[in-house]
């Protein structure tokens, strides 16, 4: 099948599309010409509820998953086996997974697609640029204050319309990146009080940084309401990537994409034109 005809009659099925990365993969679907199925609790889909599966896959061509909570945790690695096993047994053989860069914790999910007989690709994001926007630190930076357990390390920060960008264009490429596990990332290196600095002047506002120890961050999760198991896998996963081992960029997005990956400080610009960090 050619690149032309896959675009003109796949049929994708969107997982989280309502979310941060699902909406803009939609996006960019739809405006690659391929048909989008979205799927959310809003459409009938439930990933703790695999009756609703089958009338989300079937008759799709490829789908785009994204685990609602975090690819890390046990009931990931357990969902995204079951659905891609039904997957495939439906006829729906290309997914695209949202891992995460450096993450152990996923790793069992990654290796769940992989023994389910799909033809997968593995996308490995690193921290969105979006999260600074969109999300549950937004509330933070309006008020002035960012709170977070990154001491001072660097990170290459994605703008999840490249995530976007690079789902559809594995999705229409045929088979060039079945089996591949891609990183992506942005095209610098910025701390998070680096990017917090950007995010100020951008905004005109005055945002501190204030990093604090992983566990104290974990018992303020706690006392929001956070249930006990998911604060510990969240303190596991930061424990994890705050380590430095995602301090440096890759040329994956420019290699699938041909082009650089947007930058932060463009982000940032726009973010705050469009009033994201207004107190």
């Amino acid at each position: 099948m050619t690149q032309n005809t896959t675009q003109t009659q796949m049929t994708v099925v969107v997982t989280g599309a309502s979310g941060r990365t699902g909406s803009r993969v939609a996006e960019a679907a739809r405006a690659a010409g391929l048909t989008v199925r979205a799927a959310s609790r809003a459409q009938g889909f439930d990933w703790e509820d695999p009756t609703t599966w089958a009338q989300a896959l079937r008759g799709a061509d490829a789908a785009y998953l994204m685990y609602p909570s975090d690819v890390g945790s046990p009931e990931a690695a357990e969902g995204v086996g079951a659905l891609a096993r039904e997957a495939v047994g439906l006829g729906v053989r290309r997914l695209v997974l949202l891992s995460a860069r450096g993450e152990d914790q996923a790793l069992p999910t990654e290796e769940a697609l992989k023994a389910s007989g799909a033809d997968w690709t593995i996308v490995r994001a690193t921290w969105f640029s979006q999260n600074f926007s969109e999300g549950p630190l937004v509330e933070g930076m309006v008020g002035g204050e960012l709170v977070f357990p990154a001491g001072e390390v660097k990170e290459p920060f994605v703008d999840v319309r490249d995530i976007a960008d690079v789902v559809v264009a594995v999705l229409t490429s045929g088979d060039r990146y079945a089996g591949r596990t891609l990183e992506l990332t942005g095209p610098r290196l910025l701390s998070w009080r680096e990017a917090v600095t950007e995010i100020s002047g951008a905004s005109g506002r005055t945002i501190a940084y204030t990093p604090v120890p992983t566990r104290a961050y974990g018992e303020a999760l706690a006392g929001f309401g956070i249930p006990p198991e998911e604060v510990e896998l969240l303190i596991g996963i930061f424990e994890t990537l705050m380590d430095g081992r995602n301090a440096h960029v890759t040329d994956d997005v420019r290699e699938v994409l041909g082009r650089e990956p947007r930058d932060f400080a463009d982000f940032a610009r726009e973010a705050a034109a469009a009033g994201k960090w207004k107190a």
